[in-house]
């Protein structure tokens, strides 16, 4: 059955393809065994299959459906893109890192497997995201795999996500200007959002200009939830974010609040926001659920 996606609400949505994409996962992923290795597949199934918000898959899964994309070659991208994200949450959670002992309501994976199977668990997500993007049952066009492959590994790697991490952790002995700070989230978080919707139009084979219109709603929209998630971090309590709050203050990080303060902060998210729906008006209704996304990233609790 067709999901009719422009003829529900976000909550209805949300609950409809983060269902399918569970689902995908779970399919996807390594099977629990008798094995060796089996903790490493516990680990990783474990990480993956936790409550997440899922706003990534959920924003390419929306793309694809805009182009006509079929529903298996959607999931199956959705998925690699969630695997990434995992990967990145794992490590990022780790001693040499954030020290993070709660993720998602729930230990991490270092406190509830060990760091060596962390570390494990993290690279075989990685690996896995690529293997699944390289199958022919990702879609049939090796050129839309190759590029689909191309455009994870730019956003994921030392020019996207990883070298956004890296100017993280330099970032608390430097003192950051608000450009400084928007390059590092930019690369951190706005890289794998704009992966998430490009690899619609990718799938969909659309025309650039679609293409690079959502690629500027999806990095003011990173921005945007990036600023909301340090708000959270201020603001929120480990029970209701899920993790632990106040570390970007007791690691000095450098934040849009630390340099513009709290309502400052809120502002420019606001900003933001404003800047995405205004790349989305060439789409016209088939974007209405990414722009119900926009407005929901600033006004989340968790």
């Amino acid at each position: 059955m067709r999901l009719n996606l422009n003829a529900m609400g976000l909550s209805e949505a949300l609950v409809e393809v983060c269902e399918l994409v569970d689902e995908k996962m779970a399919a996807l992923l390594p099977v629990v065994d008798n094995s060796l290795e089996s903790k490493l597949f516990e680990a990783m199934r474990y990480s993956v299959l936790s409550q997440g918000k899922r706003l990534r898959p959920f924003l390419s899964f929306v793309a694809a459906s805009m182009f006509g994309v079929s529903r298996d070659s959607a999931l199956r991208t959705a998925a690699a893109i969630e695997f990434i994200h995992t990967y990145s949450l794992i490590h990022d959670d780790l001693p040499a890192l954030d020290n993070d002992d709660l993720r998602r309501g729930q230990p991490s994976c270092h406190a509830k497997f060990g760091e060596a199977t962390a570390i494990l668990a993290g690279d075989a997500l990685l690996s896995l995201a690529f293997e699944i993007l390289a199958d022919p049952l990702t879609h049939p066009d090796p050129q839309v795999r190759c590029e689909l492959i191309t455009r994870l590994a730019c956003a994921s790697g030392a020019s996207g996500m990883v070298g956004g991490q890296m100017m993280d952790l330099e970032a608390q002995n430097h003192n950051l200007s608000i450009p400084e700070i928007t390059r590092m989230q930019r690369m951190k978080t706005g890289e794998l959002f704009a992966c998430a919707c490009e690899s619609g139009a990718i799938l969909g084979k659309t025309s650039r200009n679609l293409r690079m219109a959502l690629k500027g709603y999806a990095h003011a929209i990173g921005l945007a939830f990036q600023i909301t998630d340090d708000l959270l971090d201020v603001e929120g309590t480990a029970n209701d974010v899920g993790k632990k709050t106040n570390k970007d203050k007791d690691l000095n990080k450098a934040t849009y609040i630390s340099n513009l303060g709290i309502d400052a902060a809120k502002e420019q998210a606001k900003m933001l926001v404003n800047q995405a729906l205004n790349y989305l008006e060439v789409f016209d209704e088939p974007a209405n659920l990414l722009r119900q996304v926009a407005i929901y990233i600033i006004n989340r609790k968790r």
